[in-house]
């Protein structure tokens, strides 16, 4: 029987740090090897391998570009080298694959075809946002991005605050950078002055900054610091 490659799944830096400083050193190794990608933008995919020094030119790079523009009928082909004995990386463009990422859907097509999937160490905002949060670590949800309606994002966001007192779970959601701000003020004037508050930016960069605060104590602090950062939301009442 023809030997069948594997899935690896690559996390990639958060923002413009050194990778050693949040990805080992044996993860960098076994990425070398690797000629096949599944990627969001070939352009930060080709920007990585480059700093990870691939034993590959990047002229013998081969990318299958994954986002909300590609067909079904694509999709379903960017496994096919595995089947064939190459090993195929799925990296995205920050954090971990999988996570709050379209990578999620390879994964899930791999285990149906019975290909092997091999997780990476990485950082990923999410998780690291909720060790730093100080609120429950046995029940957390993220919950991605809240509703774009303000009316509608009023009630998410009660029905989060809700759902974090009745069970103790800790609820996490992301905003687009530069609606951060506006975001915060919402939280702010919908959830109880009691309900508590992480604002985790720029997670694992120089600029990192996390802080956990009734809302009460958030209306007395600057929100300017959140403006087109990266930023992880949580709340627990």
């Amino acid at each position: 029987m023809a030997k069948t490659g594997k899935l690896y799944l690559i996390p990639n830096t958060l923002g413009n740090v050194g990778l050693t400083r949040v990805i080992p050193s044996w993860v960098i190794d076994q990425v070398k090897g690797i000629k096949h990608f599944i990627v969001e933008n070939p352009k930060e995919a080709r920007a990585f391998l480059k700093k990870i020094e691939s034993d590959f030119e990047q002229s013998e790079f081969v990318f299958s570009v994954l986002n909300k523009h590609t067909t079904e009928l694509d999709k379903s082909n960017f496994l096919d080298p595995i089947a064939q004995g190459e090993n195929i990386g799925i990296i995205t463009d920050a954090g971990c694959p999988g996570i709050a990422d379209p990578g999620a859907e390879m994964v899930k097509m791999a285990h149906e075809k019975n290909f092997q999937v091999v997780p990476f160490v990485g950082p990923s905002s999410i998780l690291l946002a909720q060790m730093a949060s100080g609120m429950n670590g046995q029940s957390f949800a993220f919950n991605g991005y809240l509703p774009i309606d303000k009316s509608d994002r009023k009630k998410r966001l009660k029905m989060l605050e809700k759902q974090s007192r009745d069970f103790s779970q800790a609820q996490s959601f992301i905003e687009t950078p530069y609606r951060n701000i506006k975001l915060a003020e919402e939280i702010l004037d919908t959830c109880s002055p009691n309900t508590m508050l992480c604002i985790a930016c720029d997670v694992s960069l120089d600029t990192e900054f996390i802080k956990t605060l009734p809302i009460k104590a958030w209306k007395k602090n600057l929100l300017n610091v959140l403006h087109k950062r990266p930023c992880i939301f949580i709340i627990q009442s």
